[in-house]
């Protein structure tokens, strides 16, 4: 909800007219429509949202500064005129587990966003409880519909019998494997968009949300253990699942919501920095924090209009950081710059020692990438010379080679997936171009592999032309050729305002077989030999499901699937961009049983 506000107020999109229809089609059309340079939701995507939602968010939640500039008659009529008035669907007493029950195989787990320290996003078979000859038999066992929202982008993770994720609203549920019961659910003060993971004793349940807090929670029970705000910066937010390491989560902060309020040029723009930050995970205690700028931003003259302007800044951390415990290292993707100057930081990856926090080595792949939405809008705070806006979402994936080396392997948006040499100062060691790249182009939230091969879902998502982009491919670690590629299937939804054959979400692997999602709201399964279709489910459906709430199935994007003790779990539905919204978790098991 945050964000779809984002776009109309700090875009610029909100004018004194005298009632909601007015204010919205001579100020907001022109961003929210099919095909805008600005990427805004789609307006019958806004006109989903509960009312209350809106104000919420434009009075006490992280748009409380554009809020503010707003009577609250004002704030009241643009959210009634955009929202609903129906209040979101309660959860039955029904959808709770009437009793509890025993802790499941920890071993049988998908941890955290990319399943293991190295953010392979690869599982073992033994661990996954599904094969290459189970998955085309695979079928729906239980659907869960998370109540009030139109995104389903927190990736779930499976432990001790239980499914752990997040939703948009800030609820955190607690659900049974095999019958989606909730156990608990914790509201957190944000929307949840990282992973949960576990300690290892299955004791404690971690988690960050969209205004910079992290939790600890009662595995168990879901009570409270601790709670800590990673950063004091207005937009500051965790979207990048913290790692966790001997007792130590390493925490990435990002704040996305900056670049796009700078679309409003009377805002200053701008002053965020990424960091790094390190906590005990026993007491939420912050033991370092390391930005990817160093020295906080500084005045650097006004607009044409006399607005202040401020930089460097931006240099945000999306996604959830790689450990290297043979060299005792975190490695990190970075973000474009959101104003001048440029920094060496930005749309990299770095190194930080793991003990101190100290920066061991940086390796720009894209230099001069300045950007933020004021190039789309107004243009007050654009850049001098505007990048391209082709940063690092997904994280590193460290794989070892035989000898004893290893590999960081890390996509871009630019379209090109690189090989780095962590023992060289990330030296580039190959490049192969997989897409076209652009802001939502190339390679956006993350691959998998095994030991041999990575596996890349291609993005290169034109809002204009739903045929274009998309795309599997698979390519050698260890010399960056493509072994095979797939191209994405034509959209069976073409016509569905939104509807695209890209592929940004993440990518998930078991031996034998390749999960990935797409726009189109398909979860196809690839044999990882010849990257042939063995299984698509289309999700573009409403469910019944299993805690009595209204659900739809929708585009993927953001995370990708979980395989664990024989599941498959995967969310559907997007609406933070114009693309197909929806609102449900989906469990998967060979036959449905």
């Amino acid at each position: 909800m945050r964000i779809l506000v984002t776009w109309l107020l700090g875009a610029g999109c909100i004018g004194w007219a005298q009632d909601g229809a007015e204010l919205f089609r001579n100020n907001c059309s022109t961003c929210h429509r099919a095909g805008s340079p600005s990427q805004a939701p789609l307006p019958e995507v806004l006109r989903s949202m509960p009312s209350q939602a809106i104000v919420a968010a434009l009075e006490t939640g992280k748009m409380r500064s554009q809020g503010g500039l707003l009577s609250a008659g004002e704030r009241s009529l643009l959210a009634k005129y955009l929202g609903t008035a129906e209040r979101p669907e309660v959860i039955p007493a029904s959808a709770h587990c009437s009793a509890p029950t025993g802790p499941g195989s920890s071993a049988a787990a998908w941890n955290g966003w990319g399943a293991d320290s190295s953010n392979s996003r690869f599982q073992t078979a033994k661990a996954a409880g599904l094969n290459r000859e189970g998955v085309p038999r695979l079928k729906l066992k239980w659907a869960f519909g998370f109540p009030g929202v139109t995104t389903a982008f927190a990736a779930p993770t499976v432990f001790g019998g239980k499914v752990f994720v997040g939703s948009a609203d800030g609820t955190v549920y607690s659900l049974n494997a095999q019958t989606g019961c909730i156990h608990w659910t914790y509201k957190a003060a944000e929307g949840v968009r990282t992973a949960v993971i576990l300690a290892g004793n299955g004791q404690a349940a971690y988690f960050g949300d969209l205004q910079g807090n992290v939790y600890a929670v009662n595995a168990g029970s879901g009570a409270l253990l601790w709670k800590t705000r990673v950063d004091e910066h207005l937009y500051a937010e965790i979207t990048g699942t913290p790692t966790l390491e001997a007792g130590r989560l390493y925490v990435p902060v990002s704040g996305g919501a900056e670049q796009v309020a700078a679309g409003n040029p009377a805002y200053e723009c701008c002053t965020f920095r990424g960091s790094l930050v390190a906590l005990d995970a026993a007491s939420g205690k912050q033991l370092w924090k390391s930005y990817t700028i160093p020295e906080p931003a500084k005045p650097a003259g006004r607009s044409a209009d006399g607005t202040p302007r401020w930089g460097p800044s931006g240099v945000a951390l999306w996604s959830s950081p790689t450990v290297n415990l043979r060299r005792k290292a975190i490695y990190v993707s970075t973000g474009v710059n959101y104003s001048d100057p440029p920094t060496p930081a930005s749309d990299a990856v770095l190194a930080f020692d793991m003990d101190s926090g100290r920066l061991l080595w940086s390796r720009q792949l894209l230099a001069n990438d300045v950007f933020n939405f004021g190039c789309v809008t107004e243009k007050a705070n654009c850049p001098e010379k505007p990048g391209k806006d082709a940063d690092i979402g997904a994280p590193p994936i460290l794989r070892p080679l035989p000898g004893g080396r290893s590999l960081l392997i890390v996509g871009a948006k630019s379209g090109v997936l690189y090989a780095l040499d962590p023992e060289n100062q990330g030296k580039i060691v190959w490049e192969s171009r997989i897409g076209n790249g652009g802001p939502q182009g190339g390679i956006m939230w993350g691959s998998a592999a095994d030991d041999k091969l990575a596996y890349v879902a291609r993005s290169d998502w034109d809002p204009g032309k739903p045929e274009a982009g998309g795309g599997m491919f698979a390519v050698e670690i260890a010399t960056g050729k493509q072994v095979w590629s797939t191209p994405a299937p034509k959209p069976a939804c073409l016509g569905t305002p939104g509807c695209s054959a890209a592929q940004p979400a993440p990518v998930s692997a078991i031996p034998g077989v390749v999960f990935a999602g797409s726009l189109d709201g398909h979860l196809r399964a690839y044999d990882n030999r010849t990257g042939g279709v063995i299984w698509d489910f289309d999700t573009l459906r409403e469910f019944p499901t299993v805690n009595g709430i209204k659900a739809r199935g929708g585009a993927m994007n953001g995370s990708g699937p979980t395989i664990a003790a024989g599941m498959l779990l995967s969310n559907a539905g997007y609406s933070r961009l114009p693309v197909i919204p929806g609102n449900v978790l989906l469990a998967f098991t060979v036959d449905g049983k």
